[in-house]
């Protein structure tokens, strides 16, 4: 009799493995998808074809999933299947947190499941809204709230893998200052890329036509005169204003405050934390994002805001966030008691955890 229950037990525990790791995977994938969906949003900004639909949630006229193919041109096609792969993410996220819901006993995690849920809603709404209303700064949020969502998805992903329980069920030696700096260089990315996102709604991306210089000096002029002989020699349609150089300079500084907080990060950690420790090699990781993301700011001036390079530059700015956000995750993993099954690692976090050991 003994036997037999163990027998169950064990088939039991084998069949809930499989449930979290399906889970982990599927997590994964949707971070992946939210990922691509940020990328399609913005080929939809850096193509300026926000409004080739001028309805929602139709498409001239015709339900979303049942309008032609044969229309999908020009502008059209970048707008309208963003929309289609939003509503496949939003699908996603649906699944994820009713999978998170049932079978997923930490409460937290639940709750988590529900804000992305939520989360996505009103993603959906805003991009609705942006076209319905024709408001610009609707879209600046819209992209704002993009990028926090593929955070909160990596986090989900982060949570549901295997690593996530080995580093929280044990005391990480990292020191705090460098968890403070960590999440100060972090906090400083999220204002960077709102600071984006308002580029991008004020048409400001060329406000500035060369780099690393501005209009050849360090600090531009900005006066009345200057403004009018920038706007005569520049040949760009859209009307430059002070707001508009002062804004991308502003964005300028803050890269290089970016840059010397992250290098900072790595320097301290590969010192404290030693250059073998998984979290010094991922912090130098960051620094390599960075480093890229101030390349293609530059290679998005310089091409005269290419489509191609600028949506490269959003999305590379997605990915040093996140980076930052699960390095501070990491790092400040707490010990707390875990109830279920342990899930399979990710081949990223399970690298990870194997080299921490």
């Amino acid at each position: 009799m003994n036997g037999v229950a163990f027998l169950i037990f064990k088939m039991d525990k084998k069949c809930k493995e499989n449930d979290n790791r399906w889970l982990h995977r599927f997590a994964v994938a949707s971070a992946v998808a939210t990922f691509l969906l940020l990328g399609a949003g913005g080929l939809v900004t850096s193509h300026e074809a926000g409004m080739s639909v001028p309805d929602w949630p139709n498409s001239y006229g015709y339900n979303m999933f049942a309008f032609p193919i044969s229309k999908w041109t020009g502008g059209i096609f970048y707008e309208h299947t963003h929309r289609l792969w939003a509503s496949v993410v939003g699908l996603m996220t649906t699944v994820l947190a009713v999978w998170i819901f049932l079978k997923d006993s930490r409460k937290w995690m639940k709750w988590l499941g529900v804000a992305a849920f939520l989360l996505v809603v009103a993603q959906g709404v805003l991009g609705g809204l942006r076209v319905v209303l024709i408001d610009a700064d609707l879209g600046t949020v819209h992209g704002i709230v993009g990028q926090t969502f593929f955070v909160l998805m990596c986090a989900i992903a982060l949570f549901t893998s295997r690593f996530r329980q080995k580093f929280s069920g044990r005391k990480l030696n990292v020191p705090r200052n460098l968890r403070i700096l960590v999440l100060a260089a972090t906090l400083l990315i999220f204002f960077q890329l709102i600071l984006g996102a308002t580029m991008r709604g004020q048409h400001a991306g060329l406000a500035i036509p060369d780099f690393p210089t501005a209009y050849g000096q360090l600090w531009p002029d900005t006066s009345p005169a200057a403004i009018v002989r920038y706007n005569a020699e520049s040949g760009n349609p859209d009307i430059i204003t002070s707001f508009q150089i002062l804004l991308q300079m502003v964005h300028r500084l803050g890269a290089l405050a970016i840059f010397i907080c992250v290098t900072t990060c790595a320097v301290m950690a590969w010192r404290q934390l030693g250059g073998r420790d998984p979290l010094a090699k991922f912090a130098f990781f960051w620094l390599a994002l960075i480093a890229a993301q101030i390349g293609l700011g530059a290679w998005t001036i310089l091409s005269n805001k290419a489509a191609d390079i600028a949506t490269a530059h959003v999305l590379v700015g997605a990915l040093s966030l996140v980076t930052g956000a699960l390095w501070y995750i990491i790092a400040s993993g707490r010990p707390t008691k875990i109830t279920e099954v342990e899930t399979a690692p990710s081949d990223v976090f399970g690298t990870l955890a194997a080299n921490k050991r």
